[in-house]
């Protein structure tokens, strides 16, 4: 899978890349990142690539030609299924969306910064919108490391167990059952006496009714 970033502020994608899963995935070479710097295809030469709103109203746009110059030149190298614009009113970000996108090929996340992007962006490149909450960040480029984690951890050969990313919470409109691990009592505080049983069937009907339990109790909306 190859992932296009374009933000304004390039620097702060770094992080997330440079460590743990997804920098592993990059070294395997089962996922390619690619952070484009939006300024680069600002027409101007101070580089600017926004400017105030028309109609007046505070906070700066991003402008549409050099977003549109940026993803034309991707869409000319080769096809993309996806360009997502990270909104916080685009479509919340759940598993069963994480699942869709992880099956793609190439896809291209635009960061909106400062109040946003021109609205003529959305209407005529930008083929999903996608949300990971309701709330306001400075820009998206947070919110592309959330999605581009949720996404890759469930790429074929990225997790050394993938048979781990298939029991997650929400995998099944269901939360994670408890987890447990050594020592076996802790402060009186014990593991239940199932999961050191070594019976798979009944280890397998409490995670289930765990899981079921703990939906009801913590997220009764999934049901």
């Amino acid at each position: 899978m190859r992932i296009d970033i374009i933000t304004v502020v390039p620097d702060l994608l770094k992080s997330p890349f440079e460590s743990s899963i997804l920098k592993n995935s990059i070294e395997k070479g089962i996922v390619n990142i690619v952070i484009h710097n939006l300024r680069d295809y600002s027409t101007n030469k101070y580089k600017s690539v926004d400017d105030y709103q028309f109609g007046g109203g505070a906070g700066m746009v991003l402008m549409v030609e050099p977003i549109d110059k940026c993803i034309s030149k991707l869409k000319s190298e080769r096809n993309y299924d996806e360009i997502i614009y990270l909104s916080p009113d685009g479509e919340k970000l759940n598993q069963s969306t994480a699942n869709k996108f992880s099956l793609l090929n190439n896809i291209i996340l635009l960061c909106g910064h400062y109040k946003g992007i021109d609205q003529r962006v959305r209407d005529n490149i930008i083929t999903k919108e996608v949300s990971i909450g309701d709330y306001v960040l400075s820009g998206g480029e947070l919110a592309a490391a959330i999605l581009c984690d949720s996404i890759i951890r469930l790429i074929p050969g990225v997790i050394g167990d993938e048979t781990s990313a298939l029991t997650d919470s929400f995998q099944d409109n269901l939360l994670s059952s408890p987890i447990y691990t050594r020592p076996r009592d802790y402060k009186g505080w014990k593991v239940p006496d199932v999961l050191i049983s070594g019976n798979n069937n009944e280890i397998d009907k409490w995670r289930m009714e765990k899981a079921i339990e703990e939906t009801k109790k913590k997220r009764p909306d999934l049901n």
